[in-house]
């Protein structure tokens, strides 16, 4: 079983929309513009505190953590 990290290597911003596309094995890209369309379409505030909740729950990838020791 895939587990949701957030990526270090294809990221914008805190790499949520990266580790969301890697875990599913979609381009990284498609996800942001769903996201973008999501945000414009529910309102901008939900969606950025949800980014932000995101950030602050999902974990970095493993490999970062190496990368740190």
């Amino acid at each position: 079983m895939k587990k949701l990290y957030r990526s270090q290597t294809n990221k914008k911003i805190a790499g949520i929309c990266g580790g969301i596309g890697e875990m599913f094995e979609i381009d990284p890209t498609l996800i942001r513009l769903i996201f973008v369309f999501v945000g414009l379409a529910t309102g901008i505030l939900p969606i950025i505190i949800a980014y932000i909740v995101g950030w602050i729950i999902i974990p970095a990838s493993p490999l970062q953590k190496d990368k740190e020791n």
